[in-house]
């Protein structure tokens, strides 16, 4: 049977970052079947099926690049926080995205606690002790205010705005050089 990847853990805190497992699946469709969680991502649920698939990609950057997604829990409670790492998506977006790109997204009982940030603090210290401060980007939803923040208290700052779907989108970059 095939070994599967080393994944790193992470502590905040109050959070545990980890490797995505299997029975994480339930806890994280629910998210993405959430209205108040959707609507900064896609404007509608996403299928169970395609959460699975994006599980799986989440594991799979782990193999290739070295970093990607983690699911998260509240120490407290081991209760599924939600997601966040670094990714290279790819997207069919211009300008390109061509460097490594964060992502957050919590579960809507986790919003407003100050969870993002200690997210996405902590997973940039990782990546810049592991792989040594680079750029990296981040995209959001105009109307995410609450990302945004999140977004512009670790480091990032408005590049560009553009179209990806037809949706708007802010383009943010971080330079990955450390911040004073």
């Amino acid at each position: 049977m095939p070994q599967p990847v080393l994944i790193p853990t992470l502590d905040t805190e109050r959070l545990h970052l980890r490797g995505y497992r299997p029975d994480d699946l339930d806890a994280c469709a629910a998210m993405y079947a959430a209205p108040e969680f959707t609507r900064h991502v896609s404007e509608r649920p996403i299928p169970r099926e395609d959460v699975w698939a994006r599980m799986l990609r989440y594991i799979g950057h782990w193999s290739v690049f070295g970093f990607g997604f983690w699911a998260i829990e509240e120490k407290a409670t081991g209760r599924y926080v939600g997601e966040a790492g670094l990714a290279y998506f790819k997207r069919d977006i211009e300008p390109p995205i061509d460097c490594p790109e964060a992502g957050w997204g919590l579960a809507p009982w986790a919003h407003g606690k100050g969870f993002a940030t200690e997210i996405v603090r902590a997973i940039h210290t990782w990546y810049d002790a592991e792989l040594g401060p680079t750029r990296t980007a981040c995209i959001v939803r105009p109307a995410n205010v609450a990302s945004i923040r999140v977004a512009e208290k670790c480091g990032y700052r408005e590049l560009q705005r553009v179209s990806f779907y037809g949706a708007p989108m802010i383009i943010f970059e971080r330079s990955g050089a450390p911040r004073s």
